[in-house]
Order: structure tokens, then C-alpha cells, then sequence
């Protein structure tokens, strides 16, 4: 399958596509004319990839992955811990935004009360 043939299959950009293997996660052959050459295999890796991005992995964490993922699209359990500590990192993410939040809507209230206090 040519790059932009796996593009078309896999709703992926021919330069995501390119960009995924210079990161090492997806593999080509080359043919004599120098185009790219995949596998039949290549739009599951290519879904598998961007599900693993879709989660919030770093493509340096997706490669320790790929060789440890199961026909299913599960991972061994010898990575759980991994997907864990990213979990956590989410986690530690969305609760820091929430104080954010926090911290920005009451600021809005108190400004818009004082607005409304001082109004004729």
C-alpha cells in the first residue's frame, strides 16, 4: 500500500503518516523508484497510534508500547504501569485545571459584582 493510499484508508494526513515514522512508530519499505511501501497490517497501526495519541501519550511512550500490544489493541500487562502513571499525570492535570477554574470564576463573579455595585 502506497502513503497515500494508508492516508485515504486511515483518515491520517500523508504527513502525519511521515511523522509517525520518523518517530519509529510506523515502518515502511522502500521501493526502487524511492516511494514508501506498507504493510497490509499498516491502517491497524496506523488507528492504533492515533488511539494511543487520542489518550494523551507522547510518541516516545507510544514506541515503548507498540511491541507490547495485543492483537485485541490491549497492552501486556508488564506496561500497565505506563498507562498508570499517565493516568495519574491526567488526573493531577484536570485537577489543577479545575482550581483554575475555580480561582477564575469567582474572580469573575467578585468583579462582576463590584461592576454592579457601582453602577447609576
Amino acid at each position: 500500500m502506497k502513503i497515500g493510499e494508508l492516508s485515504e484508508v486511515t483518515g491520517t494526513s500523508v504527513r502525519l503518516l511521515r511523522y509517525y515514522e520518523e518517530q519509529g512508530l510506523l515502518e515502511s519499505h522502500r521501493l526502487a523508484s524511492g516511494h514508501r511501501r506498507y504493510e497490509d497490517g499498516a491502517p491497524v497501526a496506523v488507528r492504533r497510534i492515533r488511539s494511543f495519541l487520542d489518550a494523551g501519550l507522547p510518541t516516545r511512550v507510544i514506541r515503548d508500547l507498540l511491541p507490547c500490544v495485543d492483537g485485541d489493541g490491549t497492552v501486556d500487562g508488564c506496561r500497565l504501569e505506563v498507562l498508570q502513571d499517565h493516568l495519574r499525570g491526567l488526573d493531577d492535570r484536570i485537577s489543577a485545571l479545575s482550581e483554575a477554574r475555580t480561582s477564575l470564576s469567582g474572580l469573575i463573579t467578585a468583579t462582576q459584582a463590584r461592576e454592579g455595585a457601582s453602577a447609576p
